[in-house]
Order: structure tokens, then C-alpha cells, then sequence
């Protein structure tokens, strides 16, 4: 199943065996980012985090992924959600990386 991405707000996409690798959990990122339970979504191989409202934040995150291990594009990456209103984006993860 797919997951519907909001436009005009950013998400933020990691593959599941990244974000469980990081240690990163639920609690500390909904305190930390302000999310709702419609914000933090788990699809198969897929975690989503958005829309996040608070870009700075997110920016902060960002870094911190990346200082702590994480690869931006390989393990997560953030979708800016810039399209037109008329255009609807769902995600979903295809597996493991080509080599």
C-alpha cells in the first residue's frame, strides 16, 4: 500500500531498516517535531514523518541524521512537497538498494 504525501509541506522519508539502525523512536521524534499520529506513518519498508510544519526543526533533524551515521537519499530524504494542489503523491518503498 501507498502512502499519501500533503503538498506544499515537507515529509520525511526513511527506510525502515535505517530508521530502526539509527535508534531513533516514535516518542523522541512526536516530542521533538510536534507530530500527531496522522504525522508518524509505518508502510512496509517505509516510515513517513509529515507534513512537518516547522522547517527549521526539520533542518535541524537533517543534520543530526547525517552526523549520526545516516545517508541523506539512501536511508532518508526529505520530499518538499512542491507541486501543483492538482497533482496527488503517494509513496512507497520498492526494498533494498541496487548495489
Amino acid at each position: 500500500m501507498s502512502l499519501p504525501v500533503a503538498q506544499g509541506v515537507p515529509t520525511l522519508f526513511f527506510r525502515r531498516e535505517a530508521y530502526e539502525r539509527a535508534g531513533l523512536t516514535r516518542a523522541a521524534l512526536d516530542a521533538r517535531l510536534g507530530l500527531t499520529d496522522a504525522e508518524f506513518r509505518v508502510e512496509g519498508d517505509l516510515v513517513a514523518l509529515g507534513p512537518l510544519y516547522d522547517v527549521d526543526a526539520l533542518g535541524t533533524l537533517v543534520d543530526e541524521l547525517e552526523s549520526s551515521g545516516l545517508t541523506y537519499y539512501e536511508d532518508f530524504f526529505e520530499l518538499s512537497g512542491s507541486w501543483p494542489e492538482w497533482l496527488m503523491v503517494m509513496a512507497r518503498a520498492t526494498g533494498p538498494a541496487l548495489a
